[in-house]
C-alpha cells in the first residue's frame, strides 16, 4: 500500500512537442515569419503516486519520456524502450503509446521515440534507416549509463528497420565462469544489444516478408497485374521501395530482406533477433490496406486462423486471437527446405518464413471490423493520431500489460 504522503502527491506531466524549440514570440502567438519555430505545446495532467513525467526533445526531433521527481532529481530506470516509426512517419506517431507505457511503468523504463528517420528520409532504404537507429540508440545508452535492458517496438516499416538496427547493435561476448569447488572453467556467452540485455522485440503491422508477394498488399485486391506493376514502379519509394518489393540486387546479392533472415559475416540478423526474451507480432486481420495479415503475422496463408471462429477479448475488444509463442516443428522445416532456394517470389517468401519461424513468436491478431475507424486500421493499430485512431487504444494497452520488464 502506498504511504499517505505518496497518495497525497498529485504529479504533473509536462510534454513539449518534439522538434519544436522552447521559445515563442513576445505576444505568445506563433510568428508567421518563423514557420517551423512554432510554440511548444505543453499538456499537464495529474497522476497519483508518481513524480513528474517529462518529455524532452533532443534537438533532432526525437524525444524521451522519463520520470523526474518534484525536487528535480531523476530516478534511474534500467529499461530502455525504443519506438520506431514507419514509412513517412515521425516520433510523434508513438506519442500516445509512449505516454501509456510511462503511466504503467513510470520508474522502470525510459521511452525513446526515434526520429532519425522522419518523413521522406524513410525512402532511403531499410539498411540506411536501421543504421541511423543503431547510432541513435548508442547515443542514448551513452547518456544513460545506468541502463541495463532494452526493448524495441516498431510499427509497419519500423519493424524491419528495428530488425536491421539490432543486427548492427548485437554483440556476443564470452564470459568465463569458474565452477565452485572445481578447476573446470566454462565458457559462457552473453548476447547483448547496444551492451544491454535484450528483452522485448515487438512489431505492429510489419511486412516481414516484404510487399511483393500475392495479396501481401491488400489494396491491390489480389490482382496480379497490379501487384506486378507495383513491383516495377517500386523505385517511386526510393531504395525502401526496392527493399519492400524485393527488387534490389546490389552487387548481385540477394534482396536485402532475404539477407536479413540469416546471419552474415558482418551482421548477425537472426542471432540478434533470437537474443530477445520474447518476440511478438501484432497483425491486422482485416481492413489494413497496406500490409497483409500473412506477412505481418509471419504465417503462410493456409495457416491463418478462420475469421469465423474469432471474437474480441473481454478486456481488449479488438484483439481477436492470441497465439502463444512456439518453435517451428522439425517436420515443417524439412518439408519447406525443398521449396526454398529459387529466385521465384514464392520461394523467397518461403525461405524468409522458414528462417524467421525457427524462432518463437507470439502472434496477436487484431480486427477493427466493427469500428468506424476500420478503414484506417494500419494506423489505428498504433493509435498514430488519437482523435482519428483512438479505437486502437486497447491494442496498445494489451501490449503494455504483456510487456516484460
Amino acid at each position: 500500500m502506498a504511504s499517505p504522503e505518496a497518495e497525497a502527491t498529485c504529479e504533473t506531466v509536462e510534454v513539449v512537442e518534439a522538434g519544436e524549440p522552447k521559445h515563442a514570440t513576445p505576444n505568445g502567438s506563433d510568428s508567421r515569419k518563423a514557420r517551423g519555430r512554432r510554440r511548444p505545446r505543453r499538456s499537464s495532467y495529474c497522476l497519483p503516486n508518481l513524480a513528474c513525467l517529462r518529455s524532452e526533445p533532443d534537438g533532432t526531433g526525437s524525444f524521451d519520456i522519463e520520470v523526474v521527481k518534484v525536487d528535480g532529481e531523476r530516478p534511474h530506470p534500467s529499461h530502455l524502450v525504443v519506438m520506431v516509426n514507419g514509412l513517412i512517419g515521425s516520433a510523434q506517431n508513438w506519442r500516445f503509446a509512449a505516454r501509456q507505457f510511462m503511466k504503467k511503468y513510470p520508474r522502470d523504463i525510459i521511452v525513446h521515440c526515434s526520429d532519425c528517420n522522419p518523413s521522406m528520409s524513410t525512402f532511403d532504404g531499410v539498411d540506411v534507416m536501421g543504421g541511423r537507429v543503431a547510432e541513435e540508440v548508442k547515443s542514448i545508452v551513452k547518456d544513460h549509463p545506468y541502463l541495463q535492458k532494452i526493448s524495441f517496438i516498431g510499427h509497419s516499416l519500423g519493424g524491419l528497420v528495428s530488425r536491421y538496427a539490432i543486427a548492427r547493435l548485437y554483440t556476443r561476448d564470452r564470459s568465463n565462469s569458474d565452477e565452485s569447488g572445481s578447476h573446470c572453467r566454462e565458457d559462457k556467452f552473453e548476447h547483448k544489444i547496444a551492451g544491454l540485455e535484450p528483452v522485448n522485440f515487438i512489431t505492429s503491422a510489419t511486412p516481414h516478408l516484404g510487399s511483393r508477394g500475392h495479396k501481401q498488399v491488400p489494396v491491390f485486391c489480389g490482382f496480379q497485374t497490379l501487384e506486378k506493376l507495383a513491383a516495377h514502379t517500386s523505385w517511386v519509394l526510393g531504395r525502401t521501395g526496392k527493399h519492400l518489393f524485393l527488387t534490389d540486387c546490389d552487387g548481385g546479392k540477394p534482396p536485402l530482406l532475404l539477407q536479413m533472415v540469416q546471419d552474415t559475416d558482418n551482421l548477425k540478423f537472426i542471432s540478434a533477433l533470437q537474443s530477445f526474451k520474447c518476440r511478438v507480432a501484432y497483425a491486422n486481420a482485416s481492413f489494413d490496406h497496406l500490409v497483409g495479415w500473412s506477412t505481418s503475422s509471419l504465417r503462410r496463408r493456409h495457416e491463418l486462423p478462420k475469421r469465423d471462429h474469432l471474437s474480441g477479448h473481454q478486456n481488449y475488444p479488438h484483439i481477436i486471437n492470441v497465439e502463444a509463442a512456439k518453435n517451428a516443428s522439425p517436420e515443417l522445416e524439412v518439408s519447406s527446405e525443398n521449396k526454398a532456394g529459387g529466385g521465384d517470389i514464392t520461394d523467397m517468401e518461403e525461405e524468409m518464413l522458414r528462417h524467421l519461424t525457427r524462432l518463437s513468436w507470439e502472434r496477436i491478431d487484431v480486427s477493427f471490423s466493427g469500428s468506424k475507424q476500420r478503414f484506417l486500421a494500419h494506423n489505428t493499430i498504433q493509435v498514430k493520431t488519437y482523435c482519428i485512431n483512438s479505437d486502437g487504444a486497447d491494442v496498445i494497452q494489451h501490449m503494455i500489460d504483456h510487456f516484460q520488464l
